[in-house]
Formats: C-alpha cells, structure tokens, sequence
C-alpha cells in the first residue's frame, strides 16, 4: 500500500513557471528515506511538490518488491499514469526503489510509458537522469548490479520536522530465504561514524528532536569495515548529542543482537527502551529453514537479558505465518512461544511467494485458507496480551514526545512514550509538537494509550 504523500501540499495559486513533481512511495522507512532523498535532488534543480498528478512535470513511483502483492499494485498505479502521459507527452514517469532495482528494463517493456528506471544503487543520479531525459527524450536505464562503495551525499527534505530518519548502512548480508532484499539492496555497506555523528547534530541544531537510524540489519554496523566500530559504539556516541531527544533505530537481528548494546541502551539518556527484535517463527525447524541463524532457546535468552538489564523496556517482533512446511505443531510452537514472550505488539504477516528466493519453490506450501486461520489466532492471542500490558500502565505519569493533532479529532493531541505506545490525550494548548510532556494515563487499549496532561 502506498504512503502518504510526504510533503506539503504547495500553494493554490500555482505559478506556471515553475516545475513541479509529485511521488508516491511504496515499502519500508528505508524506501521512505530514499524519496526524502529524491526530493531533495529535485528541489536543488528547481523542482516543487505538487499533490496533483495532472500538474506535475515529473512524477516518480518509489517502488517496495518484497511481495508479489504489492508489486502488482505497484504495476497497477504506473498503467493508471499512461493516461497522464498521453495527455502530456512532456511529463517525466520514473520508477525507482526495488523494483526498479530487480525487473530493470523488463519495466520498459511492460509500461512504454515510463521514461526512466533508477535502481537502489543510483539514488544520487536522479538529477542528471532529469536532464539526460530533457535533452534527449529517450529511455534512460541508470541501475547498477552492485554498489562498490557508499553513494554521495545528496540534498534531503524532510517529511516533517520533528522526526527524521538517518541511515548507518546500506544492504544486508543474512540471506533469509524468504526475502529478496539482499538481492536488490546489495551487500552491507556502513557510513563512517563521524558522517552519521554530523548529520544527526544538525539535525538537532535544525530542530528535530527524535532520530531513527536506519539499516536493513542496524546490529551488523560497523562489520564490513573491520570491526573497529559496532553498532554499541555508534549508539554510545549518538547519545551524547545533546540536540536531540531521542534516538530510535530499526531493523534489528536477534543473531547480532548482543549483551554490549542491551548495556549501552540501559546506559543512555536518549536511546529509547523499545527493542523491535523479529523472530518470525516459534519453530527452530521453521528458523532453520528461513536461514535465520538463531534457536528460540537463544531468542528467549536475549529477551531474558533486556528485561533483567531494562525491566521497563517493550519488545515487539515480527512474524510470518504458513511459511513453507508449517503445519498444526509446529504453528503450535509459534503460538506458545507468544504466550511465553508476552510481546507488547507483535506484527504479523502471511507468507507469500517472492520470484527468486528459495522459499518461493519450497515443498508443502501452506493453502492460503489455512494462512489466514492462523494468523487470526495469533492475532487474538496477541491483543489479549497487548491489552493486559497496556493496563499496567493506568495510573501512570509517562512521559510523551507531542507530535501534534490527532489524524481523527483535532481536540485530542497524539504523541509517543519512549517505549514506543501511542498516546492521546485532550488539547489542552500549551501543548506544542516536539516538546516532551508528562500524560496522566487513564485507559488503555491494545494499540494506544489515552490520559491526561498531567500538571
């Protein structure tokens, strides 16, 4: 599903001088980041948002491969633009992200309408594809296989002002054998600590107050360069910028999970108590065939560290439901281990097929049926121990980072604890986005939290 739209919505009094763009974006923050980095390129050159196709001089499609589901939808959206462009034979069509990175020039074939393809790799050549197409009105292909190195620094506008992604690293190295990212993102690949040390002190200087690094497996930072720096040192140092508020960082792997980050986390002033640890399954004979390179035996130690080191951290995970060979045991496992964890969110996905990984071809697929009934129970099983988490903390003072109006009533205020729960509460006024303030929490439900300023 696309997201939202990232940037304001420009004047109404349109200037017809001036070019303007548009985006859609598909997939993960880290595809989220990338249109940041899209839009900055296009602002450089004399580009302005726009919201509406009809007006725009380029639009891009920032595209997400990691289900064939959503690459369909994908494909869908880019022949819905055929007609913009036989309206306007000057618009500029670009399909980038991972499924640009993956299909190529197979996208040229299927939507002649497309003027340029730009891989993962390439971000940083969107400007001058612009110009390339500009001059000559031909196809442009700007992917690369594989990135030898970091890509340069490129002009970022951000998609609001109080939070920001950073990226630490590019790629990733485990394999799963249900994902494709390895094969679209390429190896992994670590900024210098002092690159990210920069960027997020000025980010701070410029305001924002909550900063996410960004990696495809965060835990693995600092490994492709000999070792000298890990993932601890990064936060240890990031915590010392005394600009910001807080620091948050996704994705993690329980393999490269270990004893020294859980430390330095129990240690920090800023980096947040949420530990967003993705298991996927209860089974270590579905672990091992997902090629995740733990046991659960070493998942539970891991969860058993965090909460003797940090007995208010919260813990979410991820899960894949009917992956291949998963039958009524071994879904069972997966079951029992929830019971076990008592995650305070877990997010859950059914498996589906990815053209070019090994789990695609694998034996005793699991009927789609038998899918959903399953992730139904865990679903149920879930919110029960979600909920009874959530009520531990009525009558408690937390503290939230405001982030501004509720999306559904503009007399509520939403924002978020440390440990990552969101929280509405009534305007009171004083209230101001980016500020940190002490809620009165009053109910709990199993995705949220609602209370009071408290005085």
């Amino acid at each position: 599903m696309a997201k939202p739209d990232i940037f304001k919505i420009y004047n109404e009094e349109k200037n017809s001088d001036i070019k303007y763009f548009t985006t859609f974006t598909y997939g993960c923050q880290m595809n989220e980041h990338d249109t940041e980095r899209l839009a900055g390129q296009l602002k450089r050159v004399g580009y302005e948002y726009c919201d509406q196709l009809d007006l725009a001089n380029v639009i891009l499609i920032n595209t997400c491969c990691v289900r064939e589901s959503a690459e369909k939808k994908i494909y869908g959206k880019i022949g819905e633009l055929k007609r913009i462009k036989v309206a306007n034979p000057n618009v500029i069509i670009g399909i980038t992200g991972c499924m640009a990175q993956k299909d190529k020039e197979k996208i040229f074939k299927k939507a002649p309408h497309v003027d340029f393809v730009l891989g993962t790799h390439n971000i940083h050549e969107l400007s001058d594809v612009i110009t390339e197409i500009t001059n000559s009105r031909e196809h442009v292909l700007a992917v690369w296989d594989q990135a030898e190195r970091l890509a340069p620094d490129v002009p970022t506008v951000r998609k609001g002002d109080i939070s920001a992604w950073v990226p630490i690293m590019y790629g990733c190295n485990n394999f799963c054998t249900y994902c494709i990212v390895p094969y679209v993102r390429g190896r992994e690949r670590s900024r210098t600590l002092s690159d990210i040390v920069q960027e997020i002190t000025q980010l701070g200087q410029d305001g924002f107050k909550e900063i996410t690094l960004l990696g495809q497996n965060v835990n693995s930072y600092g490994k492709d360069s000999g070792g000298q720096l890990d993932f601890a040192d990064l936060l240890q140092a990031v915590d010392k910028i005394e600009s910001i508020e807080r620091v948050r960082y996704m994705t993690s792997h329980p393999r490269d999970m270990n004893e020294k980050v859980i430390n330095v986390i129990g240690e920090s002033k800023r980096v947040c108590e949420h530990f967003h640890l993705p298991i996927q399954s209860g089974s270590d004979e579905l672990l091992k065939r997902m090629n995740r390179g733990y046991t659960t035996d070493y998942y539970l130690k891991l969860v058993e560290k965090i909460r003797s080191n940090i007995p208010n951290a919260s813990i979410t995970t991820d899960l894949i439901v009917g992956f291949p060979g998963e039958n009524d045991k071994l879904f069972q496992e997966t079951l029992e281990l929830i019971k076990l964890v008592k995650f305070d969110a877990a997010y859950t996905f059914l498996f589906s097929k990815r053209s070019g990984t090994p789990a695609a071809t694998m034996p005793d697929q699991v009927e789609l049926a038998i899918k959903k009934e399953r992730l139904q129970k865990i679903m149920d099983e879930q919110n029960e121990i979600s909920l009874t988490i959530n009520k531990k903390l009525e009558a408690k003072q937390l503290e939230v980072l405001v982030e501004g109006s509720s999306k559904n009533d503009v007399n509520k205020m939403m924002g978020r604890t440390r440990t990552n729960k969101i929280v509405l509460w009534d305007k009171v006024g004083t209230e101001q986005p980016g500020k940190l303030v002490t809620i009165d929490i009053q109910k709990a439900q199993t995705w949220l939290l609602k209370g009071q300023l408290f005085a």
